[in-house]
């Protein structure tokens, strides 16, 4: 059976991930910092209280996975937050450094100690999520775009230094995906340009060419893709799933 780990797999679309790679029958392992989503998780997902973004919490979690599991066929760095949503003359560096910490520096983390345990074995599979805010800028988002941009430049490489052990890695980029988080940013993003929530909503479905949002599994389903055989050709990529945004400026 093989073996997934899902950092920030207790919530959205990282749960909908962990639910998509057990219903395909691989053991899931996820990690989150909210301990009531962890103890809410439903059966056969096992999850981990371990910040992303912190190398100590990590490297424990990932030695218990050596233990328990003797290795690992998938990782899914998913790890992320939506940072401050302000004008470039307004950011706040703490604020700017936090959403760099969680989005990129939890992603390596986790390539970091997955390549660990995926090298001896000479196989294996990393999928980093990233944004279409990685593809192209976002107004009034600096520091998750500047975030997201950087998990691409991260996957890229880690898909050259890895290849050669028969590792693949990709990069999903969701666009405006339905859920909680879409809410949140969709709320600062009115406030900040003086705009209705519903204006922003409509903007960003009207700016992509099937006129909707996404939905989490939409995303799940192009992981469990990437992770299969079927996708053994496909690394250092970064695909989109969002329906093909080509107005960025709601």
């Amino acid at each position: 059976m093989k073996r997934a780990l899902i950092t920030a797999g207790a919530n959205g679309i990282g749960l909908v991930m962990a639910e998509a790679f057990a219903s395909a029958g691989y053991r899931v392992w996820v990690t989150d910092v909210d301990a009531a989503m962890i103890a809410a998780l439903p059966p056969g997902i096992r999850g981990s209280l371990v910040d992303a973004a912190q190398e100590p919490g990590m490297e424990l979690l990932f030695a218990e996975i050596a233990k328990e599991w003797g290795g690992l066929d998938v990782l899914c760095a998913n790890a992320g937050i939506k940072g401050p949503t302000a004008a470039i003359e307004d950011m706040d560096l703490a604020a700017w450094h936090q959403c760099l910490a969680v989005n990129l520096d939890g992603a390596m983390l986790a390539a970091k100690h997955a390549a660990r345990l995926m090298k001896p074995a000479g196989k294996g599979v990393m999928i980093f999520t990233s944004s279409t805010s990685g593809l192209y800028g976002t107004p009034f988002r600096a520091p998750y775009v500047a975030a997201k941009w950087g998990v691409i430049g991260l996957m890229k490489t880690v898909a050259m230094e890895l290849g050669p052990f028969g590792i693949r890695a990709n990069a999903i980029c969701p666009g405006s995906v339905n859920g909680p988080r879409i809410e949140r940013v969709i709320d600062a993003e009115a406030a900040a340009k003086g705009m209705t929530p519903d204006a922003v909503r409509q903007g960003y479905a009207s700016g992509t060419a099937l006129k909707r949002l996404s939905d989490p599994e939409d995303v799940a389903n192009l992981a469990l893709y990437l992770a299969s055989d079927g996708a053994r050709m496909i690394s250092g990529q970064a695909l989109a799933v969002d329906g093909m945004t080509y107005n960025v400026d709601p």
